[in-house]
């Protein structure tokens, strides 16, 4: 057993220096390339996030933007239609007092047009009797004209 003991520990002793170098390689390796892989990461991974982040916010800015434009858009289309209901509504109304105006217009023609024709239904009525009785007066005297050349009536001839 003392001999076991004894090759580990010239084990032991051989093997500090390779513990040792590697003891050193270790912290070389942690200084020299993991820390700095670390910090290159770490600053990948923040720029990533960062990126990330900034482009959920441009997102949701254009989102906001894309609906305030729709709002806005909207509006008009609102503003719009209410204008062209308003001039609709104008034309209607102007179409209706002209209509209004051009019959009235009209009945005021038929009136004026039935007081002529019942001033020269009066003015032919009058001239009518005027004429009837100058008819009358010489159909009496064409009677009674070849009445008084003639026999008596009752007389044959």
């Amino acid at each position: 057993m003392d001999e076991t003991l004894r090759q580990i520990g010239e084990l032991l002793l051989g093997a500090v220096p390779t513990v040792v170098l590697f003891g050193l390689l270790y912290v070389s390796y942690r200084v020299l390339l993991h820390q700095p892989l670390e910090a290159v990461l770490e600053e990948r991974h923040r720029k990533t996030q960062g990126a990330m982040e900034k482009a959920r916010a441009d997102v949701a800015s254009a989102d906001a933007r894309t609906a305030d434009y729709e709002q806005r858009l909207r509006e008009a289309r609102v503003a719009v239609y209410q204008a062209q209901e308003s001039r609709r509504r104008k034309f209607q109304e102007a179409t209706a007092a002209a209509l209004a105006e051009a019959r009235e217009k009209a009945h005021a023609m038929v009136r004026q047009t039935r007081e002529d024709m019942q001033k020269d239904v009066g003015a032919a009525r009058t001239g009518l009797e005027a004429e009837s009785e100058k008819l009358a007066a010489a159909v009496i005297q064409a009677i009674l004209k070849p009445a008084a050349g003639a026999p008596a009536a009752g007389g044959r001839t």
